[in-house]
């Protein structure tokens, strides 16, 4: 039997900017097309809009996608979240020929603390794609983009 990843129910930090990471099913390089992709970050807009979570920057990867979000007072929970986005973004790719499972079950969170900053972390996700062997630099990429600017 898998064991599920354990989150915490509460953490104090005043601004919380979580960086998440979630894999498509059986790690398939499906993500990165022009359509999915698209949809992938309409689908952010609207879920975040909608469960009152910001989503900053992002960047999709053929076969996993990581994003920054941070929580409004009332949000809900990160993993309903994610959840939420997990079934929009499955339903649209559906409609575009995809068939089965979309992500894995489970997804990765990383709670940047006080003392990290966003701009490291995300100039680290940003250069995935050239670390991957897909573009010579960052601003090659055209799977990612920013939302809402979101500060520390």
């Amino acid at each position: 039997m898998r064991k599920h990843l354990r989150r915490l129910e509460h953490v104090w930090v005043d601004r919380q900017i979580y960086l998440v990471t979630v894999c498509s099913h059986g790690r398939r390089p499906v993500l990165a097309t022009d359509a999915l992709a698209a949809e992938l970050a309409d689908a952010l807009r609207e879920v975040s809009r909608r469960s009152r979570w910001q989503v900053g920057r992002y960047v999709v990867m053929p076969d996993h996608m990581h994003f920054f979000c941070c929580p409004a007072p009332d949000a809900e929970r990160l993993s309903d979240f994610v959840r939420r986005w997990k079934t929009w973004t499955t339903r649209r790719a559906w409609r575009l020929g995809h068939s089965g499972r979309l992500w894995q079950a489970e997804f990765f969170d990383h709670l940047l603390r006080d003392d990290e900053s966003y701009a490291p972390k995300w100039d680290y996700v940003v250069h995935n794609p050239v670390r991957a062997g897909l573009c010579q630099t960052p601003e090659q990429w055209a799977y990612q983009g920013e939302i809402t600017p979101l500060e520390l």
